[in-house]
């Protein structure tokens, strides 16, 4: 079967990402892969509204991702808006200017529909086959927990946790406390013992909790990945199969909540724009690792954006 070259257009809370790839046989080639951190979520979640500015360098960054998808001659491109978009009073201000700079029209996808495509892309990992697991993908805005294995999955929901919906609510200082710290993670301890514990706790129950691979996806692992290999650019062959063990998510938790963003956009690996998230994304994986008794976190540079290739007509 001839290869078809598509793109997927990615409007996250945090982040635009495009990913252009060549499909075959249910197999997903990555082309060309961009990022431009727009912060579409800045101010939302005071009143669910997204702010002009925020929406202003979305839709121009969207327009850019196009061109260089037509460039590339792309027989498809979607664009695909996640959590703000569905979450905001105000979405249609959002598709109306993507569609005005880009002339191309956006699909805000559900929660169900996101977790769907994630474990799509995830799955599509030879390494992962055959193995039951637990995917994390933890955008800006939400977090989807997807519990499968074998092409089924037997739990998929999307949660309104993310990284800079955590920021916006906590505000944590700058070097953050102890008390932020503290604060963060009893927040995550209450959330996941009343919002995500009742659902997860009786599927993993028992052996299956033994025998899960926690599989997490998106920009919090990637950087995780990025730093623990010393990584100053993106690298998915080098990435993709990191495994980070509890300890170190917990010691990579501590250490970034420790110093001042100046200092955090020094290291190596974390970029400079992401500095700011990053200790909201590392404090969620490090508390889920802890409520479920987890020890080992698989980097998958898969996900949603693989997925919703894959199932681009």
């Amino acid at each position: 079967m001839k290869p078809t070259r598509r793109a997927v257009i990615d409007v996250g809370t945090n982040s635009i990402k495009l990913l252009i790839g060549e499909v075959a046989d249910g197999v997903a080639r990555p082309i060309d892969e961009r990022s431009d951190q727009t912060r579409l979520g800045a101010g939302f979640y005071e009143n669910r509204e997204l702010q002009p500015v925020p929406i202003a360098r979305t839709a121009s960054a969207v327009a850019r991702f196009v061109a260089m998808a037509r460039d590339a001659e792309a027989e498809s491109i979607r664009i695909i808006a996640t959590s703000a978009a569905r979450d905001a009073r105000n979405a249609e201000d959002l598709t109306q200017a993507i569609q005005r700079a880009a002339g191309l029209r956006v699909e805000i996808i559900s929660g169900e529909q996101e977790a769907e495509w994630v474990f799509c892309g995830v799955t599509s990992d030879p390494a992962l086959h055959g193995r039951s697991l637990l995917i994390l993908d933890v955008g800006g805005g939400s977090t989807e927990f997807i519990v499968g294995g074998h092409e089924h999955h037997s739990f998929r929901h999307s949660f309104p946790i993310g990284s800079v919906r955590l920021l916006e609510q906590l505000r944590p200082g700058d070097p953050p406390s102890l008390a932020d710290l503290a604060g963060c993670r009893q927040w995550l301890h209450d959330f996941l013992s009343r919002e995500i514990g009742p659902s997860l706790d009786k599927i993993l129950d028992g052996d299956a909790r033994q025998n899960v691979t926690l599989v997490g996806t998106g920009g919090t692992t990637t950087i995780l990945a990025r730093m623990e290999r010393k990584l100053e650019r993106f690298d998915r062959a080098s990435i993709e199969g990191t495994k980070l063990s509890r300890q170190q998510i917990l010691e990579y938790m501590v250490h970034l909540w420790s110093v001042s963003l100046a200092n955090r956009k020094k290291m190596v690996g974390l970029p400079a724009n992401r500095a700011d998230v990053i200790i909201m994304g590392v404090a969620i994986y490090e508390a889920v690792m802890q409520h479920f008794n987890l020890p080992e976190l698989y980097v998958s540079t898969r996900g949603l954006r693989f997925g919703a290739l894959l199932d681009t007509p």
